[in-house]
């Protein structure tokens, strides 16, 4: 006999270690829209927003927006919005049951469900977590990206967009013709200055579509900037069978995390937003300082690790931790080259931040994929990689180690080219542009890399000019590409700089 599928009529018969929403779920009203409810949201935002009604109850319920893959009414939706949260360590195991998303809205056929929503009078605050290229910007410069087919789609057909800034636009469109109540739209992304660009390619967008528009927004809008950290695998069969094993009862939206987490937001709102403040998060004046170090410490080494595994044969991020090798090196990066580019940070020791983030990589129950860490690696090495490697140049320091990521990046995306056997499957923006290179141009270091450092939306032209720079990622790409990839990572770790101008043989 199956067991019995998560729903609110079951709350009150579950195992007494399943810990529920402390606060009267029927009595729960919507203030905060959600757009992108993933893994990661259900793992932070949404667990955030159950301790604060948990805490101090009011019209702060989640509206869950999907507006890609996946549906969530098959769901979240059969369940009444209801989910676990599981955090694992090692071996230890906790089960919470979140409460806070009210109900969940699927809007991937036409834009008006999510629009709806958006422009509601009762949403106070828009959350979002729809990945760094679901801002349509420019990864180089972070402004709009007016060639992208989605904006142009939605420039011209306004009322019935595809993008977020237009299903943003939009709804601002409907909120200034109706009732007009201010709202802040708070970007939960792992891009740098996140506010800033949401606010770029919003207000661009807003400016193509008239004056009244964009100063509308610029009165009544606010885009705080945010630091979020959590880690949370995508949720497997095994999470789901876990629960149902130990805790009696089916659940289809699981999800998994670590025990730590943290969000920072910039003082910034458009008016009332929930006091996340009393349950863990942070308001500062500015978020730069806490971006820098999570972006470049615990991103930078998920980065890392996640193109050089995969190159040495790893599945998961523990695993490759696990190596030696791999550990050394990314210890070394970080704290040799990436730690000297740091702002000050109040209250945190980078060191001590640095150990603690490469522990927190270890934990063998969070099974992070290699390969989904790398996704949409185009978008993201410019804030993890190339800010401090172009620190580090402008200081005349090495980047012997930094630039060696950078070239793994390359090597990932090169080796899933047919001209190179198509090694794996790959997801990201750039992964077709650098797969024509490859084929194109074979194995020739340096042309492959004069090549790609020729895409000016990932590296300014400035950088990619550098002769240092350029020199090292060349000599790690035919290092990486060849028959020994963690025999040069090795050299690097071990030899002089200048060795690594005779990489190993390369397999033909």
């Amino acid at each position: 006999m199956s067991a019995e599928t998560l729903s609110p009529a079951l709350l009150d018969r579950l195992p007494s270690e399943v810990r529920r929403p402390a606060y009267d779920r029927a009595a729960l009203k919507p203030g905060i829209a959600h757009i992108g409810v993933g893994a990661f949201h259900r793992c932070h935002q949404a667990e955030y927003a159950d301790d604060v009604l948990a805490k101090d109850f009011g019209r702060w319920g989640l509206v869950g927006i999907n507006i890609r893959p996946p549906l969530l009414a098959d769901t979240l939706g059969r369940q009444g919005g209801l989910y676990t949260r599981l955090i694992r360590q090692n071996d230890e195991v906790e089960a919470r049951i979140i409460g806070s998303i009210v109900r969940v809205v699927d809007s991937q056929d036409s834009a008006e469900p999510a629009l709806e929503v958006l422009a509601s009078p009762d949403i106070e605050v828009v959350t979002m977590t729809v990945t760094e290229k679901g801002y349509c910007h420019i990864p180089s410069s972070g402004a709009l990206d007016l060639d992208h087919p989605d904006i142009t789609h939605d420039l011209t057909n306004p009322e019935a967009p595809r993008s977020v800034p237009g299903i943003l636009a939009r709804a601002l469109e409907r909120r200034m013709a109706s009732h007009g109540r201010p709202v802040t739209l708070l970007s939960c992304d792992n891009i740098p200055t996140n506010g800033i660009i949401l606010g770029n390619v919003v207000r661009t967008f807003a400016e193509r579509r008239g004056r009244r528009l964009a100063d509308w927004i610029e009165a009544n809008v606010g885009f705080p900037s945010a630091m979020v950290d959590r880690i949370a695998p995508a949720t497997t069969e095994a999470d789901i069978d876990t629960v149902e094993q130990r805790f009696g009862y089916r659940d289809a939206a699981v999800v998994v995390g670590e025990r730590f987490r943290q969000w920072v937001i910039e003082n910034r709102f458009a008016g009332r937003v929930p006091r996340w403040d009393r349950v863990g998060a942070t308001f500062v004046d500015d978020v730069t300082p806490f971006e820098h170090l999570k972006m470049r410490v615990l991103n930078g080494a998920q980065t890392t690790l996640s193109y050089l595994g995969v190159l040495g044969g790893f599945e998961h991020t523990f695993e490759t931790i696990a190596d030696p090798l791999l550990a050394s090196f990314v210890r070394r990066m970080l704290t040799e080259e990436t730690l000297p580019t740091l702002m000050p940070v109040p209250g945190i020791a980078p060191a001590a931040y640095i150990e603690q983030s490469l522990s927190r990589l270890t934990n063998t129950a969070i099974r992070h994929r290699n390969h989904q860490i790398a996704t949409d690696g185009s978008q993201k090495i410019v804030q993890r990689l190339l800010n401090p490697i172009r620190d580090r140049l402008a200081r005349g320091e090495s980047i012997a180690l930094l630039s060696v990521p950078v070239a793994g990046w390359m090597a990932y995306l090169i080796k899933a080219s047919a001209r190179f056997g198509r090694a794996w499957q790959v997801s990201d923006p750039f992964a077709e542009k650098v797969a024509a290179i490859a084929d194109r141009i074979g194995s020739n270091s340096n042309a492959l890399v004069d090549s790609i450092l020729a895409i000016d939306a990932i590296f300014d032209p400035q950088l990619a000019a550098n002769a240092t720079f350029r020199a090292h990622v060349v000599a790690d790409l035919d290092g990486l590409l060849s028959n020994d990839p963690m025999g040069f990572v090795r050299q690097v770790c071990t030899g002089p700089t200048d060795a690594r101008l005779k990489p190993p043989a390369r397999s033909a």
